[in-house]
């Protein structure tokens, strides 16, 4: 059928239904009739201030739950490890061999194992004597927030850090515990990536090598014809196997931690 016979059929009675609405709701209140406004149930005022406060603290703990995964990428060591797993793939040029959820899973173990140290700080200084009454909400943000901020320090490009600073248009800090955490994080974030792609760089030099070797070996032998690519990902697999690798890469990788 033609969408142009079709559309009126639609239209008009939806049409005379947003007529009639207006219509019966004016001839029900010409008549005294109330119609019922619907209600939330559940919503009653506070009569104390700590009531106030209970639920403040509530939302704020919904909006670090919200932000979490953002917190776990970005203020952990997944960004480097993702990176560098990534550049592995590539540079054995296997496309999907690891897949996506093996690198992922494989990067979010090495985080939780690198963080294990941090963690358990945040843990012990800020969340079990928040839980256990022994300490206020915003004393424990505080204390949770300082391993953070130091295994962020170290692993940061003084570079980075004073980059950001300067955009700030804020003085220098007399100690580094002093930075704020939105100067901290993205100049983490820089420096992690810069130290991934150097990583990257240097797991790519071998793999070009044994690309380059194939090559001119397949054009002196006049098997122009033949991809490069079929012969060379076999050797670099065998080559990423016989040196290997998965355990040079990942030790390398944790000891950039310690």
């Amino acid at each position: 059928m033609n969408a142009r016979r079709i559309l009126p059929v639609y239209v008009l009675p939806m049409a005379l239904l947003l007529l009639a609405v207006p219509a019966v709701a004016h001839a029900q209140a010409g008549a005294g009739i109330n119609l019922p406004i619907p209600t939330i149930p559940g919503f009653t005022p506070a009569k104390q201030p700590q009531q106030v406060a209970l639920t403040l603290q509530i939302l704020v703990m919904l909006t670090i739950l919200s932000v979490a995964p953002a917190i776990l990428v970005m203020m952990t060591a997944f960004t480097r490890i993702v990176i560098v797993l990534s550049f592995i793939r590539s540079a054995l040029g296997t496309q999907n061999i690891p897949p996506n959820q093996v690198l992922l899973g494989l990067a979010l173990f090495l985080t939780f194992f690198i963080m294990a140290p941090t963690f358990t700080q945040v843990n012990d200084n800020a969340i079990q004597p928040y839980l256990s009454g022994k300490m206020q909400f915003n004393t424990a943000l505080d204390r949770g927030e300082a391993p953070l901020a130091r295994f962020m320090i170290r692993q940061t490009y003084k570079d980075d850090l004073n980059l950001f600073l300067r955009l700030s248009n804020r003085p220098n800090p007399q100690s580094l515990e002093q930075l704020r955490i939105t100067i901290l994080v993205p100049a983490f974030v820089i420096s992690e990536l810069k130290t991934g792609f150097i990583f990257g760089f240097i797991i790519y030099v071998p793999f070009i090598i044994i690309d380059l070797v194939v090559s001119s070996l397949l054009m002196s032998m006049g098997m122009m014809m033949l991809p490069p690519t079929t012969i060379s990902l076999p050797a670099k697999v065998l080559v990423f196997i016989l040196a290997d690798g998965w355990h040079s890469i990942i030790g390398s990788l944790a000891q950039s931690y310690r």
